[in-house]
């Protein structure tokens, strides 16, 4: 669709006002909204919010919806709506040995998913693959706008380039996976650390939404620790922010991989626990069954691994304050297991109060990671 700017209705994605992209920004977090309320979130006039609204209804943002009553008078006002049949977004997880591939809706809303083992983790082959994702979705969805990749790693902004500075699933160091997939798919794509992709999706469309401050840990083959502080994402100085896994929980503890003696990650991911257990052949899911069936050397892990939970969560409590901590993985199974075990070493370590707990378990799929990848594309088009 041509628009009266000139190119695509995307091409004038990047070129939306401040004030068109607040409107679509609030339009994408909460829903259908009256005008009057919008104008109000983003502090314009009902006229700017007019003319706003035109610009994005004019490149298939957003349509109008019913007249709705609003107010104690009941006066009636025009609703406007995301577009759920235009704009679709291609988000990726990249793990060690698999591809995670959602297309979503403009509100993050999965569409069609695809799970791959990648051919190898060449940065070729793995370029490649992704390629061939993408064509085969857009045969169906012609209308793909962008692309977000997540993986675990360090990415970082180098010379206006995304990096992944390094990978250690991928084994992958200094690779620019966002240019090379941009020059591959004729589209934008964004890299990002997936913990960071995570904490933006639950913040915008999940459990933090409406949320001024979050903080999002993950559990399972690793730890990860996003944050939220006055409605961004914080990245930190060097784009690492957000590594608490090393926290020491007993210094006179197991060594992790890096040397330390007794932190959170000698203890608290799912490999860590399968060690403690010390059962040759014994995997992840055999280790939750044992903990189940009360055995009792994997009830001592998984109550070693809640209590390194519980003391992460307790010093984000105190350190940060957030209005509520996302916890979430493919290891929820120590809630499960040790679940008293984390409230108490959390009330242990937090300082005293009254407060509740701003704890929120969520179930997790894995393809919540590709999900987050598309979120990650949305927001770079609205430059959030």
């Amino acid at each position: 669709m041509a628009d009266a700017r000139g190119g695509s209705a995307f091409d004038a994605w990047p070129y939306l006002t401040g004030v068109e992209r607040g409107a679509l920004r609030e339009l994408l977090i909460h829903g259908a909204l009256p005008r009057a309320e919008i104008a109000r979130r983003i502090n314009v006039s009902r006229a700017s919010l007019t003319r706003a609204s035109r610009v994005l209804m004019e490149h298939s943002l957003v349509a109008e919806d019913e007249i709705a009553l609003r107010g104690a008078m009941g006066r009636p006002s025009e609703m406007l709506v995301i577009r759920e049949d235009t704009h679709h977004l291609l988000g990726i997880k990249l793990t060690g040995d698999s591809v995670f591939a959602v297309v979503t809706d403009l509100r993050a809303r999965s569409v069609a998913e695809v799970e791959e083992r990648l051919v190898s983790t060449s940065v070729e082959d793995t370029v490649d693959q992704i390629a061939a994702i993408h064509a085969r979705f857009a045969r169906t969805f012609g209308d793909i706008r962008a692309a977000g990749i997540c993986l675990a790693g360090d990415l970082a902004q180098i010379d206006g380039r995304q990096i992944v500075v390094a990978s250690y699933f991928l084994r992958w160091h200094d690779v620019p996976l966002a240019e090379l997939l941009e020059q591959r798919l004729g589209i934008p794509v964004t890299a990002d650390n997936d913990v960071r992709a995570l904490t933006a999706a639950e913040h915008w469309f999940g459990a933090g939404a409406g949320c001024d401050s979050l903080a999002l840990v993950t559990v399972g083959a690793g730890i990860g620790f996003g944050l939220v502080v006055e409605g961004r994402v914080v990245t930190g100085h060097n784009g690492r922010a957000g590594q608490l896994d090393h926290l020491i929980v007993d210094s006179n503890g197991p060594t992790c991989g890096l040397g330390h003696h007794g932190c959170a990650s000698a203890y608290l991911p799912s490999a860590s626990i399968v060690t403690a257990i010390g059962v040759e052949g014994l995997d992840y899911p055999g280790a939750v069954e044992l903990a189940r069936a009360g055995d009792p050397v994997a009830t001592r892990a998984f109550d070693a691994a809640a209590r390194a939970l519980g003391l992460m969560i307790g010093t984000i409590i105190n350190g940060l304050d957030p209005e509520k901590i996302v916890l979430t993985g493919d290891g929820l199974a120590v809630m499960d297991v040790s679940g008293d075990e984390v409230m108490r070493a959390i009330d242990a370590t937090r300082l005293p109060s009254d407060l509740p707990i701003p704890l929120d378990v969520q179930p997790f799929e894995f393809t919540e990671w590709a999900r987050a990848g598309a979120v990650v594309a949305i927001r770079r088009l609205l430059r959030f």
